[in-house]
């Protein structure tokens, strides 16, 4: 765990929050406390995100997926931790979110990852399958087994679940479920259309 809070820790280091916040929140990019960033939406507070790379840990050349990416912020964390030779599909309900997400990633020059509206009646991003590692920004009220089944074998989600974060690892015999702390979360929910899921802590 030390390597992965070392590489993490240079990935906050290389991928400023400020680059992803709304122009009247830059300002309060050091806090460490969950900004707004529209449609009811916040970029994470910086230490659960922290905390979740950290469960997470992304190897060099990993197929990464993010749900729930928001403002884009975590999915250019997670290109910086999977490298050039890794990838990462974000998945965001929001349009305007969509929008947001890409824009900033490409400001930032963040060339390894995409942004995609979340479609109807599809949670996470079923085509770039099978990933290695997948975050969920948002609390599912259970395991979400959608998402399991696009990891590929002995991947690993990170996702808070009825309050807990938990860090799930995809085995023959099952997943292997850990419980790292209680966080609070707003809701994993599906839109009005029934296009994906969303959320970010609070």
């Amino acid at each position: 765990m030390s390597g992965a809070r070392t590489r993490v820790a240079a990935a906050l280091d290389a991928v400023p929050r400020r680059m992803f916040l709304p122009p009247d929140q830059v300002a309060h990019a050091d806090r460490d406390e969950p900004l707004p960033i529209g449609h009811g939406q916040t970029n994470s507070q910086p230490t659960t995100v922290r905390q979740m790379l950290e469960l997470l840990d992304v190897q060099p050349g990993d197929r990464v997926l993010d749900v729930g990416c928001g403002s884009g912020w975590t999915t250019a964390l997670l290109a910086h931790l999977a490298g050039t030779g890794g990838s990462v599909d974000g998945v965001e309900l929001v349009p305007q979110l969509v929008e947001f997400g890409a824009a900033n990633l490409e400001r930032a020059g963040v060339g390894t990852a995409r942004v995609h509206q979340a479609l109807r009646d599809r949670l996470g991003w079923p085509d770039g399958t099978p990933y290695d590692r997948v975050l969920v920004s948002a609390q599912a009220v259970e395991l979400p087994r959608d998402l399991l089944a696009q990891l590929a074998p002995g991947g690993v989600m990170v996702v808070p679940v009825a309050g807990r974060m938990l860090r799930v690892q995809a085995d023959d015999d099952g997943p292997v479920v850990e419980e790292h702390g209680w966080y609070r979360f707003v809701p994993l929910v599906t839109g009005p259309s029934g296009g994906g899921w969303w959320g970010q802590p609070v």
